[in-house]
């Protein structure tokens, strides 16, 4: 069990302006990191002993912040948002993991999903600056105390009444939108950026409806128990509801803290995955198709143009091309993929992992990630994620012929990498 220590937190100033908020925050269970600087900002802090908790991923040899250091790129930034991050998800227990995200908990989602933008900011821009993560805390937060004017008293008398204003407030007034799902830009996928441009993914747009709930708890306006419909379309907007009057068909649109972090690391990671051709096949097989490791006569229905842009997309890896336009970026789905591991330790993303190391050349530590999957796969009793029994069985066929392959490469090269290896990841220039 962590110690929790909670800090006393000083009321809300008021004004006539202003509706008067209770200062008295009976209702709060929020625990952001204690690092967090004072400011405006009403939210409570609390201490977290993290010492068991310091060594859990020490197993894990990730690839990616040593290679770009070792290519001359600084990446201090980088590696401080993931410890941030970890610190975060480090916080989670079972339970929570399965709580609604508009309850509070110690495990801070803002400054979460903004610590994964903080690491993906600091690999692609090289600035010496790092994201101002307490900056858009404070941006966040200040989206709350801005409904204030918006509330009335008569909202008290109906549920229904009081979530439409929220609603009528964060999509009307203030503008945030849906971004498109087959045209997601990677500013809809990280908070900061949908902060600022008021257009984001499912996830992004939940994430924030469920801080301005949490922060309406914590002055004590949210008089009823509030959940959030998290759309599985690619057009509706998260809306809320009052849950004692929820259908048994509303459960599976209820988004647990786990699941949401997991929903936006896997947004990222199909945003940036570098082999984006055909879109029936999953992530893996996509790239294994790229690597030779899956047998094209299985294939009957693949077009010439998806076979000539898995081979496009090889070339590019050969010539040490890391991102292109709308063709992925390896940085950032090596950067996501670690993430994932970390968070949920699912078999699945061990796989993928290791076919991304394979691409960049790394073929050890490819291996290594390749039997942490299979020794996963065989103590654990999920089912498989594929679409359908013959994906499921192309990609064991594919796990086979990449295990072979890595094999030989041990015995032939002594896992010597390919020179363009490092270049992959420490390459500069942009392709356009």
């Amino acid at each position: 069990m962590h110690s929790l220590t909670l800090l006393s937190s000083s009321p809300l100033s008021t004004s006539p302006s202003v509706l008067k908020i209770s200062s008295t925050f009976s209702k709060s269970q929020f625990c952001p990191l204690p690092f967090a600087p004072s400011s405006s900002s009403s939210r409570h802090l609390c201490y977290v002993n993290f010492n068991a908790q310091q060594h859990v991923f020490s197993d894990l040899n990730f690839v990616l912040h040593d290679s770009l250091e070792a290519s001359g790129i600084d990446t201090t930034h980088a590696r401080e948002a993931r410890e941030q991050f970890c610190s975060q998800i480090g916080r989670f227990t079972d339970i929570e993991k399965e709580t609604s995200i508009c309850i509070n908990r110690c495990v801070d989602l803002g400054r979460t999903a903004l610590y994964i933008a903080a690491e993906d900011d600091s690999l692609v821009s090289h600035s010496s600056v790092p994201l101002p993560v307490d900056d858009f805390i404070t941006r966040l937060d200040d989206l709350s105390m801005d409904y204030c004017p918006h509330y009335s008293p008569e909202y008290d008398s109906s549920p229904e009444k009081f979530l439409e204003s929220i609603e009528r407030f964060l999509y009307v007034h203030k503008g945030f939108k849906r971004a498109k799902a087959n045209l997601l830009e990677p500013q809809a996928l990280y908070l900061h950026s949908v902060l600022t441009h008021r257009s984001g993914s499912a996830a992004m747009l939940s994430l924030i409806y469920s801080e301005i709930l949490k922060m309406l708890r914590l002055w004590s306006l949210l008089y009823f128990d509030a959940e959030i419909f998290f759309p599985h379309d690619a057009l509706t907007l998260p809306t809320g509801y009052h849950k004692q009057k929820s259908k048994q068909s509303d459960q599976p649109h209820i988004m647990t803290s786990g699941n949401l972090l997991v929903e936006i690391l896997n947004d990222l990671k199909h945003a940036f995955w570098p082999f984006q051709h055909d879109q029936t096949k999953s992530l893996f097989l996509r790239a294994a198709t790229a690597a030779n490791c899956v047998d094209r006569t299985n294939f009957v229905a693949e077009s010439g143009s998806q076979i000539a842009s898995a081979k496009a997309a090889q070339h590019r890896l050969d010539r040490g091309v890391w991102t292109s336009v709308r063709f992925g970026d390896m940085r950032r789905s090596l950067s996501a993929c670690e993430r994932l591991i970390l968070l949920k330790n699912d078999a699945n993303e061990f796989r993928d992992y290791s076919m991304l190391l394979y691409h960049c050349g790394f073929y050890e530590q490819s291996l290594e990630y390749l039997k942490k999957y299979q020794e996963l796969k065989k103590s654990s009793t999920q089912e498989t994620t594929s679409s359908s029994h013959i994906l499921g069985s192309l990609e064991e066929d594919a796990v086979d012929n990449l295990m072979t392959r890595l094999n030989l490469l041990l015995l032939e090269q002594g896992w010597s990498r390919p020179s363009y290896a490092r270049n992959f990841l420490g390459n500069n220039s942009e392709p356009w």
